[in-house]
């Protein structure tokens, strides 16, 4: 594009005069960020990323991550001069508006507080909570070269860049990433860090000392140091970085609060509005007119869209190529981008008798055998638990530096990384993620997984030994509290098979998800296959599944219901061969998916539950069962942590057994 320093300069401080304006009008926000990179936003928008406007979803565009999510105006400011988005489309879709600037922080208005994907086009990721955006873009940069060795650059020939705080570099999740990014050779990732050295608390020297570039560079990382207002030099360090084949990482020295002559440098200026009179000092110091607010000059936007009619052209070349090209491959990828949703028509999936017995957790490896084969969208891995997971994908290869068409990937034992490595690949399109570890673990998965929640995204995870009957490991590896933890999550959907054959059906069913992410929790131990068919009801086996429970033994003139979920369906089974043994009459419901049974209508959920007392049986906590059992029913479960021994001692201590199923079922029944 033809370059302007007067132009530059103009369109950096139209971002600062919008950030202010928003902010103030807002009374709330963090206007320090924005004033100090706009600069090092104008270079990047302007000079290297590669986008059209009028088609913001377009599949081989660069992706540009805000990581320093507070610095929201600064991204909601650039998209309003690019005009990106589609005029007269849906409300998601249509360019950012003044009048969306102008409701910053406000209820319903798209430019929320930080960045939410979903509400505007050019929002590629949801940042805010520190690290996750720098995490997410190494995501995105994985998916590009896995895409690139499978289809070519003719097909994938994108960028992944971010624009990083100090904040982020102090997140431990980050150190997670960059080493394993380093350790791939993911040299399309280019960071900007905002160093401008002040946090909340004041300068970063109270807590962050280290050499940021000595450690990226150990980690294997190309580094760089320009002054962050010098837009020339911003220029050339990018170009450097996309020359090497290291992810990059250019520490860019900045003033927060840049052209406020009382906030300037200072902490002040980080996370609350200027105030009136320093917005107008500040506008007058940068040549903005003081008395004007939300100001778009025609000279900023021609600028910036000088060259969008070559932007259209090169999306449209690329249309042309990559259809003219009939890769049936390549077009389930974009497919899959457009909507999220696989084809899984073709899936020969295992079968079980009834009466053999096998964990859940090889039933799953097993699956995905098939599933690897039959939908090459799915790729993923283990925090370095592939061989207790049973995760890895035979014949796919493994993602490295050298085969970065393989599909699998070894995360290492990064479980936090992982999981927003894999919100960044979801986010990226095309590709269907997985990841997997222990489920006591998912407390390092959380802050990854509640923001998959958030943004609609179908990431899978796979989390093995998943109860007490991991035995010998103790209290430390049994996940007693976790499964109701998972429940919690708004938008995640939680699976627990009870056998085999189900963990097909579990899997079937976090494939055809779109909106949102699934968890699948596997047993270690070994459970026998169950007779799926007596339910008696207008649904069983994998359609129980998909209803998220139901009845797998109905019984006329049921005395009790056991609803039980995972490897205790088995023994709630037992229980009831006991109980009738003794004249009491029960029925049984497998609930597989406490948050896909909630979303039945209510006959339907009462039909399964029934009419007769209730009584759950699941190895954990029996907080929120009592939504299913009511006040005159009884949980049988784990309030408590689990205990060192073998698996079916530490069962029968704490309660998990046949004898105190029948038990708690008299004491419901009077009895």
């Amino acid at each position: 594009m033809s370059v302007n320093a007067p132009l530059d300069r103009l369109t950096a401080n139209t971002l600062r005069g919008l950030s202010m304006d928003a902010i103030q009008a807002a009374n709330s926000g963090h206007p320090g960020m924005p004033l100090g990179m706009a600069d090092a936003a104008t270079v990047l928008f302007t000079r290297f990323i590669r986008y059209d406007p009028t088609a913001p979803h377009w599949f081989d565009r660069d992706r540009f991550v805000l990581s320093a999510g507070h610095g929201s105006m600064l991204l909601y400011a650039m998209l309003h001069l690019t005009g990106t988005g589609i005029a007269g489309g849906s409300h998601a879709d249509q360019p950012i508006g003044l009048d969306d600037i102008k409701q910053f922080r406000q209820w319903g208005s798209r430019c929320a507080g930080h960045p939410e994907f979903g509400e505007a086009p050019g929002i590629e990721t949801t940042t805010g909570p520190l690290g996750q955006g720098f995490c997410n873009g190494v995501g995105m940069a994985i998916a590009e070269a896995n895409l690139r060795a499978r289809f070519g650059a003719d097909h994938v020939d994108h960028w992944t860049y971010a624009i990083v705080s100090d904040g982020d570099l102090m997140e431990g999740v980050c150190a997670e990433a960059a080493s394993l990014a380093g350790h791939l050779g993911l040299g399309r990732l280019v960071y900007l860090w905002d160093d401008n050295g002040i946090t909340i608390d004041g300068t970063t020297e109270v807590a962050f000392t280290e050499d940021v570039l000595a450690r990226f560079a150990a980690y294997g990382w190309h580094v760089q140091r320009v002054d962050g207002h010098d837009m020339e030099a911003i220029a050339t360090a990018v170009i450097a970085a996309r020359a090497s084949d290291k992810p990059s990482l250019i520490a860019c020295k900045t003033v927060i609060g840049f052209g406020s002559p009382n906030k300037s440098g200072k902490s002040a200026s980080h996370g609350a509005p200027l105030g009136v009179d320093e917005v107008k000092l500040t506008k007058t110091a940068l040549g903005l007119d003081p008395e004007q607010s939300f100001v778009v000059p025609a000279e900023a936007v021609a600028y910036v869209r000088q060259r969008d009619a070559a932007r259209t052209a090169e999306r449209k070349a690329w249309e042309a190529r990559v259809q003219g090209a009939s890769n049936a491959g390549f077009a389930r990828v974009l497919a899959n981008a457009d909507t999220g949703a696989l084809q899984i028509g073709d899936i020969v999936w295992p079968e079980y008798a009834v009466g053999v017995k096998t964990s859940t957790r090889k039933a799953s490896h097993a699956a995905l055998q098939v599933i690897c084969n039959a939908v090459p969208e799915v790729i993923g891995g283990s925090a370095d638990l592939a061989e207790s997971n049973l995760t890895h994908m035979k014949g796919t290869g493994a993602f490295q530096r050298t085969t970065p068409e393989g599909r699998n990937i070894g995360f290492g034992i990064r479980e936090h990384a992982m999981a927003a490595i894999c919100n960044g690949i979801s986010l990226h399109g095309g590709l269907r993620p997985f990841n997997a570890t222990f489920l006591i673990f998912h407390d390092y998965h959380r802050p990854s997984v509640r923001l998959a929640g958030l943004m609609h995204q179908p990431v899978l995870y796979v989390y093995t030994h998943d109860s007490i009957w991991v035995g010998e490991d103790g209290p430390t590896h049994q996940p007693t509290e976790t499964l109701q933890a998972l429940r919690l999550i708004p938008n995640l959907e939680t699976f627990r098979p009870c056998d085999a054959n189900e963990a097909n059906d579990v899997w079937r069913e976090a494939l055809l998800r779109t909106d949102g992410p699934v968890a699948m929790a596997f047993s270690r131990q070994d459970l026998p296959v169950l007779d799926r068919s007596n339910g008696g009801a207008a649904v069983a086996g994998s359609s129980g599944v998909h209803h998220g429970g139901y009845v797998l033994v109905e019984a006329a003139n049921a005395a009790v219901t056991l609803i039980a979920s995972g490897s205790e369906v088995s023994l709630a089974m037992e229980a009831r061969d006991a109980l009738a043994a003794q004249g009491i009459v029960a029925r049984v419901v497998n609930m597989v998916s406490c948050e896909r049974f909630d979303k039945q209508d209510r006959a339907y959920r009462l039909a399964t539950l029934g009419s007769a007392p209730r009584v759950s049986v699941e190895a954990g906590s029996t907080r929120g069962w009592e939504r299913y059992v009511g006040l005159e029913g009884a949980s049988v479960g784990i309030d408590r942590f689990g205990a060192s021994a073998p698996g079916k001692i530490v069962a029968e201590k704490l309660g998990m057994s046949v004898a105190n199923i029948v038990a708690t079922v008299k004491t419901v029944l009077g009895g």
